[in-house]
């Protein structure tokens, strides 16, 4: 190895070691290794720049912006109706495979997020059977599709940059239908081991909310579950008042009447999503009741107000808000609330300001899981547009030859255009830290292939296997992908071990697309540690889980996923 090769070397390894040690900032370590390789002319500014519009990299930016959109829609909120209804079997069941389909066709992150309310609400399981499942299923159902995880769409990038066609849509499926079937019995098997969660209930003040039923509603004649008002997300429908009558408690088999007065309580903030139902009209609502809505936030691993107290984080200053109370792990603190020192994990519920939802450093700092007032909930025509719009933008980029790049530039621009999405959101919400990841491991490969590195690795590794198998290449790549994903995170695992795992492949010289395969799946493998994936994090807290939990409950699911997609990809991607 020349002097050049030890040099590269011992960057890559060093990014290896700080994304170890400083979990929490992955973008700044890949920026880091980014900018030492262009000191040291491993990679010019021409290849940065052509790495930063990589067609695979652009791609996940804008399903990422369909994402904020879809937060809006009425789908997952129909999704939740859907499931908590029947025995716990049935739940339980609908729960796993309602949240799988969806997580292939969005972002997972967002189903999660949007499912735990639901789920700690329901009266008929207890929680803590169902939020680590819902996380697993996520998981899994990511696999399936192109654009179901972020770590496949990385992995395509990262693929074209190799010079090869991307990958399809549905290149994953075959294979990820198969882990998913297989380690949902194991998850159906073992779901009885999961502890109870504690109840936790924390009090606050109920608004009563009232919405009247028109003549021409279609929510007439149907059930009170048939209409999916049993599970509104921090709503409750406590008393229907008919013709001068009051009827409560509400029955799940009542039925809807015209000129029906729905009364709810809970969280205000939340009244938007009554809009989203067919011929239910809003009224007598208080002015200026919004200013004093409830937000319940989680504080996410990185924040930037870990290790201070309340009292000198200075939230009001930061986020236009003011912490109510703060729980952790569902017990009661004690001591002055302004002193408490805050840590990742910790539930708030915060009193927040009419400038709170343009905030920036919301995302950075919190998992907001209920009550922050949206900004614009999309219903009637914009509500279906945006749902069936994304479903042709995917089915014409698979039927058809236009590229998935190229039908979701036009279906963006169609988003800003009707107001369904807005150019000041984009720049509020956009993925820097994604795009940061993405562009500087891209970067990061580009270095290895410059100096040699990459062939010379492969060549090595090569004559050690000498007289093995391309199938045991392959399931080394993936338990190395499968250990750094729990030990980092999936994307970094997938940023990190492509570029070698591609190489090998061209060294023993067979077809790239199993190791390409090995990489993803492994990437996306996390159900050991509660930290390797990023729905893993959301339910360990809102759970109440110890890391015992997820091992316990993990290996088996693991090992089975392991098993299965070790065994399915040379099927189906022969060398």
């Amino acid at each position: 190895m020349s002097a050049i090769q030890w040099l590269m070397l011992l960057i890559f390894f060093a990014t290896f070691l700080g994304l170890l040690k400083y979990q929490k900032h992955p973008e700044r370590i890949f920026a880091g290794a980014t900018l030492v390789c262009l000191a040291v002319s491993f990679v010019s500014s021409d290849d940065i720049l052509r790495n930063a519009v990589n067609p695979g990299l652009i791609t996940l930016i804008l399903l990422v912006f369909c994402s904020f959109t879809f937060e809006r829609t009425s789908i997952l909120r129909r999704l939740s109706g859907l499931m908590i209804n029947g025995s716990k079997f049935k739940i339980t069941l609908k729960t796993l495979i309602s949240t799988a389909i969806a997580s292939a066709l969005m972002s997972n992150t967002a189903v999660v997020a949007t499912l735990i309310g639901t789920i700690k609400a329901n009266t008929v399981i207890n929680p803590g059977k169902l939020l680590l499942p819902l996380s697993f299923a996520a998981i899994l159902g990511g696999t399936l599709t192109l654009v179901g995880t972020s770590t496949n769409l990385i992995v395509n990038s990262m693929l074209i940059e190799q010079g090869e066609q991307g990958l399809g849509f549905f290149d994953f499926t075959l294979v990820g239908a198969c882990a998913l079937f297989a380690c949902f019995f194991v998850i159906i098997a073992r779901i009885y081991k999961l502890p109870n969660m504690k109840g936790s209930k924390l009090e606050t003040q109920d608004y009563l909310l009232e919405a009247e039923v028109q003549a021409d509603s279609s929510m007439i004649g149907k059930s009170v579950e048939d209409n999916g008002l049993r599970n509104l997300d921090s709503l409750f429908l406590v008393e229907i008042v008919r013709r001068g009558r009051l009827i409560s408690p509400v029955a799940p088999d009542d039925y809807i009447i015209a000129g029906d007065k729905l009364i709810f309580t809970g969280d205000i903030s939340k009244v938007l999503i009554l809009q989203q139902f067919d011929g239910l009209t809003l009224f007598a609502e208080q002015d200026g009741l919004l200013r004093d809505n409830l937000t319940e936030v989680l504080i996410k691993p990185d924040s930037a107000v870990i290790g201070k107290s309340l009292k000198s984080a200075g939230f009001r200053a930061r986020f236009d808000a003011a912490v109510v109370a703060i729980r952790r792990e569902g017990e009661p603190l004690s001591g002055k609330l302004g002193e408490i020192v805050i840590q990742s994990g910790d539930f708030l519920v915060l009193a927040v300001g009419q400038d709170f939802a343009s905030r920036t450093n919301l995302s950075k700092n919190f998992f907001i899981l209920s009550g922050h007032k949206p900004d614009n909930m999309l219903s009637g025509w914009r509500d279906h547009m945006t749902i069936w719009g994304f479903f042709a933008v995917i089915g014409v980029s698979v039927f058809t030859e236009i590229t998935l790049l190229k039908c979701l530039m036009f279906y963006i621009a169609l988003l800003v255009m009707t107001d369904c999405l807005t150019v000041n959101e984009i720049k509020r919400r956009f993925p820097l830290e994604i795009w940061m990841i993405v562009l500087s491991a891209l970067t990061l490969a580009t270095a290895l292939e410059n100096t040699g590195l990459a062939s010379l690795l492969a060549g090595g590794l090569e004559t050690v296997m000498q007289g093995q198998s391309a199938f045991f290449a392959l399931v080394v790549i993936f338990f190395i992908t499968l250990i750094v994903t729990e030990l980092v995170t999936n994307n970094a695992a997938a940023a990190l071990v492509f570029p070698i795992a591609y190489n090998i492949a061209l060294g023993l010289g067979v077809s790239p697309m199993p190791f390409v395969m090995a990489v993803a799946f492994g990437a996306s493998g996390s159900f050991i540690s509660p930290f390797g994936y990023q729905t893993n994090v959301m339910v360990y807290s809102a759970g109440n889980y110890k890391l015992t939990d997820f091992i316990k409950f993990g290996i088996p699911v693991s090992l089975t996923y392991s098993v299965v997609v070790l065994t399915m990809i040379p099927i189906i991607f022969p060398f």
